[in-house]
């Protein structure tokens, strides 16, 4: 059937309007109407919410590397209503519901895809643990397939381990500070956390051999001050002052060979002391991570290495 697309009224020469509820195109000067039983490219039903929109849409034509088949193989529903809402017998109930079984045996049918299934399953679910944002679940996602592609033997490596140390590349990437650690205590229990980071570490280091460049990220420390500033809670002015004075010394190698955890808490600490902020440092170090000792000794590098003076401005200073 051939459509043939109309610009403007063959009558009065008007512009057309399309209406469609009643699936027409008429003339806005003389009303006549120029097509009907146009088709509807719309969703197929009305939402208010952008994620209920991108579901409900006929087509869409997003694919997701987080899933296996990227997200367009098409499901078997397994309700007992059909569309119209009205009750299917049992005995079409039990078909379809062998129709499902079968077409999920269909899509993953060998032990290459069994074993991409279960892995990618496990990094969307230790990226929803952790709040992650989406492109770091797309990013692992990506390096999953990248090293699966290359067939590197990943055969016999535990699933949350390997999971970890591809969701702990992708944050690199994506500049998100996360720590093995702090990944893997949202999966897995206390007293296997330091076993699965010592394999996790293995893993990661494994990753970046194999892979190369994809593993090579630079975060830089305004990333891990930030954070430790959020997760204590502290004002924004110390927050800004450490910035400041992280800027300040970055030419010098205070950091290099030490955990970007321990410099970003002294500078956070001495930025609370000169402003007058009750920080402790026993605060400061259960969050980033290391002892009172670590911060004490960078704080005392820096202090060595640098001369501070800090002008205050009158607002601050009447604080």
């Amino acid at each position: 059937m051939e459509t043939i697309e109309v610009e403007k009224c063959t009558v009065c020469n008007s512009s057309l309007v399309d209406d469609t509820v009643n699936g027409e195109i008429i003339c806005s000067g003389c009303g006549i109407v120029m097509a009907e039983h146009i088709e509807d490219h719309g969703p197929e039903a009305k939402s208010s919410s952008l994620e209920d929109k991108m579901k409900l849409a006929r087509a869409t034509g997003q694919t997701s590397y987080s899933q296996h088949d990227l997200g367009i193989t098409t499901e078997i529903s397994m309700g007992t209503k059909d569309f119209s809402g009205k009750k299917i017998n049992a005995e079409t109930t039990s078909q379809m519901h062998r129709l499902g079984k079968w077409q999920q045996r269909v899509r993953v049918s060998s032990s290459r895809d069994r074993r991409l299934s279960n892995i990618l399953g496990s990094v969307s679910e230790i990226c929803q643990k952790c709040s992650l944002p989406k492109n770091v679940l797309e990013t692992a996602s990506i390096i999953y397939r990248s090293l699966d592609a290359k067939n590197i033997q990943v055969k016999g490596k535990t699933v949350v381990s390997i999971s970890a140390a591809v969701v702990y590349m992708a944050c690199k990437q994506c500049d998100v500070i996360r720590s093995l650690d702090e990944i893997l205590r949202e999966v897995c229990h206390e007293r296997d956390v330091k076993a699965k980071t010592k394999l996790a570490s293995r893993y990661y280091r494994m990753l970046a051999m194999e892979l190369g460049t994809v593993a090579t990220s630079i975060i830089t420390m305004d990333k891990y001050i930030s954070k430790l500033a959020n997760m204590t809670n502290t004002d924004t002015r110390v927050e800004r002052l450490s910035l400041e004075i992280a800027e300040k010394t970055k030419d010098r190698s205070i950091a290099d060979g030490k955990a970007p955890n321990g410099i970003a808490a002294a500078y956070l600490y001495i930025a609370s002391i000169l402003l007058g902020q009750s920080i402790l440092q026993r605060d400061v170090s259960s969050v980033a991570g290391v002892t009172e000792v670590t911060i004490r000794n960078r704080c005392k590098e820096i202090l060595t290495c640098f001369k501070l003076n800090i002008a205050l401005r009158p607002t601050l200073a009447k604080k």
